[in-house]
């Protein structure tokens, strides 16, 4: 552990060590000091033998992250546990708008992929433990218990954080909190967020569908919320416990009512499994298993200050959206390459990381993204949940004139790909 780095990041979840990831190349060129401070410990990057889990969560990524993963240079290894999306299939219940993408429609291998979140951070954590990532210090598990603004230590930001029951501070020319939705260091720091919330929770597993799933993502929406299915990859055969053939799996993110969540996690699994078939249909196949439950309240949440001098806010920390579209990880990771992508030429320009001018220049940069992405979100979760007749049959025409008209589909394919703005050089 140094005295003083040049960047510190608290959080080693995937958009904390994504942005350490991202740093790799250029940060050893130009002698960058790395830390990322992480209260849990970090996988074991050397066991990287994987066995994928029933109940893992899962994370859905854009064809764009899948560009962001290669230049980063771990988009090979990371492949090996994903499942490509080479098609999506929208609907409404009980009206007749039907709108569907597919990969070889966009001249793409696939519209995007979903990948398992432990699988993620074990390639990631791998990256940084690699012989380039020298410059990168890990300092876990370690918890920040204070974040200072100190102008009478060269415009410095002090760490205050406790290791292994002892405390220690640092100093560094730059702080990114990337520590998640329920940080109190903002707090602490007096950072206030935009809040609204929707009354709704997700309901999060996964289920079994008796055939395989053919690489289809499903976004259907019903009368008690949005339901999307995410292909996964599936189980083989394990001797050890007894299960013989292959395990087909999908992810699936339900949005229920507050006053439903309660029921609807109480139900049994064969209940629960003819509720998605009540909703959802049979366009599946019919599921045959169902694994543990897990669910979070939905809200519409983004900082006040997404940076100050010496500090910026990333990641969930930052923003958080409704999953409806599955964006909320792809912004976040196209605001941590571009983040890594400022902070390159500012260091080149020899100017201080801290500095809030090249921090607001960055936060400009993102928020066009930001407003787009979580409006997107918001918007569509608003018009998909409302009842009124004349509402219902607009969305449905619109999932129709969508499925017809080769040139808008392409247009909306390739922003929810996050294809419609370039990636950020990171060399």
């Amino acid at each position: 552990m140094k005295q003083h780095y040049d960047i510190l990041i608290i959080g080693g979840g995937m958009v904390g060590a994504s942005l350490a990831a991202s740093l790799i190349p250029a940060g050893k060129r130009l002698g960058l000091s790395v830390a990322v401070v992480e209260a849990f410990p970090m996988p074991d990057a050397d066991s990287i033998q994987f066995q994928p889990s029933y109940d893992a969560r899962a994370t859905a990524l854009a064809y764009g992250s899948r560009l962001i993963y290669e230049q980063i240079g771990i988009w090979d290894q990371l492949r090996e546990h994903v499942c490509p999306i080479t098609d999506i299939h929208v609907s409404d219940k009980g009206r007749f708008g039907v709108s569907r993408l597919n990969a070889r429609d966009e001249n793409v291998a696939a519209l995007g992929y979903v990948v398992e979140n432990h699988w993620l951070g074990r390639v990631l954590m791998n990256r940084l433990s690699q012989d380039d990532a020298g410059h990168i210090d890990l300092l876990c598990p370690a918890e920040v218990t204070a974040v200072n603004y100190q102008q009478d230590q060269q415009d410095r930001m002090e760490v205050s954080l406790t290791v292994e029951g002892g405390e220690h501070r640092l100093t560094a020319e730059l702080v990114v909190m990337a520590d998640g939705g329920r940080s109190g260091l903002c707090e602490q720091l007096g950072i206030g967020y935009q809040q609204q919330r929707y009354h709704q929770h997700a309901l999060v597993t996964n289920i079994s569908p008796e055939t395989a799933h053919h690489n289809i993502a499903y976004e259907r929406f019903t009368d008690t919320g949005p339901m999307a299915l995410l292909p996964l990859e599936d189980l083989p055969a394990d001797p050890a416990t007894g299960q013989s053939g292959i395990s087909h799996r999908m992810g699936l993110v339900w949005t229920v009512p507050d006053d439903q969540i309660e029921e609807m996690m109480a139900l049994n699994d064969r209940e629960f499994i003819e509720r998605v078939h009540e909703r959802f249909g049979y366009r599946a196949g019919v599921f045959v298993k169902v694994g543990e439950r897990y669910s979070y309240p939905l809200k519409l949440s983004v900082a006040d200050e997404q940076v100050r001098q010496g500090l910026i806010v990333l990641g969930n920390a930052a923003h958080a959206l409704h999953p409806i579209a599955g964006q909320g990880y792809n912004l976040a990771l196209r605001g941590v390459v571009s983040l890594a992508a400022e902070l390159i030429r500012a260091r080149e320009a020899g100017i201080s990381l801290g500095d809030i001018n090249h921090l607001t220049r960055f936060a400009e940069q993102v928020r066009q993204d930001q407003q787009k992405t979580i409006g997107f979100s918001d918007k569509a979760m608003k018009l998909f949940s409302n009842s009124n007749p004349l509402l219902a049959l607009g969305r449905s025409a619109g999932l129709q004139l969508l499925d017809i008209c080769p040139l808008a589909k392409t247009v909306f394919a390739r922003s929810a790909m996050g294809l419609d703005q370039p990636t950020p050089d990171l060399r």
